[in-house]
């Protein structure tokens, strides 16, 4: 059997503003997972990038006075700091208006779509949100509102390409109902199938160029551009090649995982899978679908006061510090609170008092009085932290880890090694040791959640010395 490989996603972001805490979140968790899978041999890849053929970016440049180009540029490059500062290791960085990587993918999908038979031309009457980039029918508002962005969205009536959504309804149900095509919780799961339960409309394919005049323009029919959804889920398959040179497409497609947040969960469980279909591709594997990051028990926003940016916290805590919020705080499957009150108080309980603690105590008695590091196991990892990992349950795998954490603090306290070593030097010894093993396991496990420290802490049981400052400083 050859070596296993492993694909996974971000959404690709709307480049109209900066990253917010959802998207470091979302980054964060696919950075976890594709780390995990590497430490266990297996051959990645990890796509990230931003969505740039729409409406809403024209309208941002125009506000911001920039040219497209200018803006999105801006914003890609404050895009890859973040990434940077939460260490994201990404293997490409996929721009949709890039004519060279992308939009190849995106014409041969249409292609494929029309030889189907599954695109044909209507008039579209109705209402559309401009900033989700969605058209919607009454039944799907709130309070006659957009179910995401809570405005009110505007009617409009123009000339545009459909793709036959409905036509799938059945197959896509019966796919995710036997999990060949798995949504990731069951709540989720269960949203999605009510939606198909009351039947998938055929949804606008593209817009008349005169209205979104930056975008991938139809095959044959210049005077429409290629809508957002039929483009932007295209990146998954563009971005390996598909249209173009497709070795990477062979070798990794279909994906592993898809993560994505709950608010775009019809397009990625309903329309993408559709469009594979309609193309004849392999669906992929999983979609997981994560909750919203919320602060104070409400939803971000400026108006609220309770927005918090991820910049803030890294320059405070170190980006060390937000990866462990993140992973420990933050439910994999539902929505989660985050507040400066709260984060504050993980941090100094679970790093500087926790982790950092115990590094200090274990390798100060190993300096001290062990001459040489003991052997160590490089294969090693729990059980449990591996199914937890294996399930997406990051939560639950960080848990384990402070587990052991707590384990290993423990059997200092009951044991006192740095006292019995004057009277029992052999079993002093050989509990430091077994110390500092279990300690570099711990190292093994962190190495997806906190990549940084993690190789610190090797270092140093590799080096057989103690830390010459705290690996994490207490904040008052």
């Amino acid at each position: 059997m050859g070596q296993k490989d492993f694909y996974i996603t971000t959404p690709i972001y709307y480049p109209n503003a900066n990253l917010h805490m959802g998207h470091a979140y979302t980054s964060t968790i696919c950075d976890i997972l594709v780390r995990y899978h590497r430490l266990i041999g297996e051959k990645t890849y990890f796509l990230t990038g931003s969505d740039e053929n729409s409406g809403k970016v024209v309208k941002s440049a125009q506000e911001a006075g920039k040219t497209v180009d200018e803006f999105l540029s801006e914003i890609n490059e404050n895009f890859k700091k973040l990434y940077s500062s939460l260490n994201i290791s990404y293997d490409q960085f996929i721009r949709t208006t890039d004519k060279e990587k992308h939009w190849p993918g995106a014409i041969k999908m249409w292609n494929a779509l029309v030889e189907a038979g599954d695109i044909y031309k209507s008039v579209y009457k109705g209402l559309y949100c401009q900033n989700c980039e969605t058209f919607y029918t009454d039944k799907d508002l709130i309070d006659e509102k957009c179910p995401v962005h809570h405005t009110v969205p505007e009617k409009i009536e123009e000339e545009n390409y459909f793709f036959k959504l409905s036509k799938y309804t059945d197959i896509l149900k019966e796919k995710i109902e036997s999990n060949e095509f798995e949504v990731v919780p069951q709540s989720r799961k269960n949203e999605i199938l009510s939606l198909m339960n009351r039947g998938l409309e055929d949804i606008s394919f593209s817009r008349p160029l005169a209205t979104v005049p930056h975008g991938i323009p139809v095959p044959g029919d210049p005077s429409q551009v290629i809508y957002v959804w039929c483009d932007a889920l295209v990146n998954y398959i563009s971005a390996l090649g598909y249209g173009g040179d497709e070795t990477l497409f062979n070798k990794f497609w279909p994906a592993d995982v898809h993560v994505i947040g709950k608010d775009i969960l019809r397009f990625h469980t309903a329309i993408w899978p559709a469009m594979l279909l309609s193309a004849k591709l392999p669906l992929p594997k999983k979609v997981l679908v994560h909750g919203l990051i919320i602060s104070g028990g409400q939803k971000m926003s400026k108006s609220l006061g309770n927005v918090i940016v991820p910049d803030t916290l890294i320059d405070e805590y170190g980006a060390e510090a937000v990866r462990y919020y993140l992973s420990r705080k933050v439910s994999t499957f539902e929505d989660s609170d985050l507040t400066p009150e709260n984060f504050k108080d993980a941090y100094n309980s679970g790093l500087a008092n926790g982790l950092g603690n115990l590094v200090s105590r274990i390798m100060k008695m190993a300096e001290t009085h062990l001459s040489l590091a003991p052997t160590l196991l490089e294969e090693t990892l729990p059980g449990d932290y591996s199914k937890a990992m294996e399930s997406f349950n990051i939560q639950k795998a960080s848990d384990i880890v402070w587990e052991k954490i707590g384990e290993l603090d423990l059997r200092i306290q009951e044991t006192q090694p740095f006292k019995l070593v004057k009277t029992d030097k052999e079993k002093a010894l050989e509990i430091i040791s077994g110390l500092v093993a279990d300690l570099y396991t711990i190292s093994r496990m962190l190495n997806p959640i906190l990549p940084q420290a993690s190789e610190i802490i090797q270092k140093l049981v590799k080096e057989n010395r103690s830390p010459e400052k705290p690996l994490f400083a207490r904040k008052d």
